[in-house]
């Protein structure tokens, strides 16, 4: 039986790993990082930093990189997603039929938390499907919308109300959730709060969360919005990627 360790790491900055993680990593056999091309660089020179200064002298895990599968952009997204985490549980199981062929001790080093907008757990969970049995543990990590509320020196809800975890895309299509006080967005591909009526919203913004390149903006949504979207295009200009996250209030959480 191979067991795999899906171990978050949190956003880009080493001291958030927790102990949890370390162990985890030193107890692997075999540690996978995936390449996602030249812009997203800096997400596996993370990783391989992580390993330099977390793996003890005597370990004798092995570290193994491939490329990512990449994802169709055909405009059925459910389905193409569905089809790219297909082709990535193939790479994973051919991986570990290949290094770890007796069974052992396999691990990734997942961005931020597996549970919050990672595919890791049902990538695993196609495992069996591709001829690969494995038992997977989960140790949790650091997410950008803690990072994001760390930073910004807020709660993430007001008080004795809810908050609503949703993506850039649904933002867009659905607007506003209904009787949410505060929404927290993520995977936006740039700008979706544009889509919604700005009056009356507050918006902490976050990109490059826990790294040293993290950029900040809060204010109203209808004065920081023209601010944020340039500033997000000059920043993917110059790294070639960008990660951002934010969360929407309608009123600012700190007067609670």
């Amino acid at each position: 039986m191979t067991r795999l360790s899906l171990i978050g790491i949190g956003t880009g900055n080493p001291d958030h790993v927790t102990l949890a993680a370390v162990r985890a990593l030193n107890a692997a056999d075999l540690v996978l990082l995936p390449r996602k091309g030249d812009a997203k660089s800096d997400l596996v020179d993370l990783r391989r930093l992580l390993c330099r200064d977390l793996l003890e002298s005597s370990s004798r895990t092995r570290i193994v990189e491939f490329d990512l599968p990449q994802r169709d952009t055909r405009s059925d997204y459910l389905d193409a997603v569905d089809d790219w985490h297909g082709a990535i549980a193939r790479v994973w199981g051919e991986l570990m039929a290949t290094h770890l062929p007796e069974g052992g001790q396999a691990a990734m080093l997942i961005w931020g938390d597996p549970s919050l907008y990672d595919s890791s757990l049902r990538i695993a969970g196609r495992l069996s499907a591709v001829g690969r049995a494995v038992e997977v543990e989960v140790v949790p990590g650091i997410t950008s919308l803690q990072v994001l509320t760390a930073e910004h020196r807020i709660p993430l809800n007001a008080v004795a109300e809810p908050v609503q975890i949703t993506t850039g895309r649904r933002l867009r299509e659905r607007g506003w959730p209904t009787d949410a006080a505060s929404v927290a967005v993520m995977l936006d591909s740039g700008g979706a709060f544009d889509a919604l009526p700005p009056e009356g919203l507050y918006i902490w913004w976050g990109a490059y969360l826990g790294m040293d390149k993290q950029t900040l903006i809060e204010g109203w949504l209808v004065d920081a919005a023209p601010s944020i979207i340039e500033h997000r295009a000059v920043l993917r200009e110059r790294h070639g990627w960008i990660m951002d996250t934010y969360l929407l209030a309608r009123t600012p959480l700190y007067d609670n």
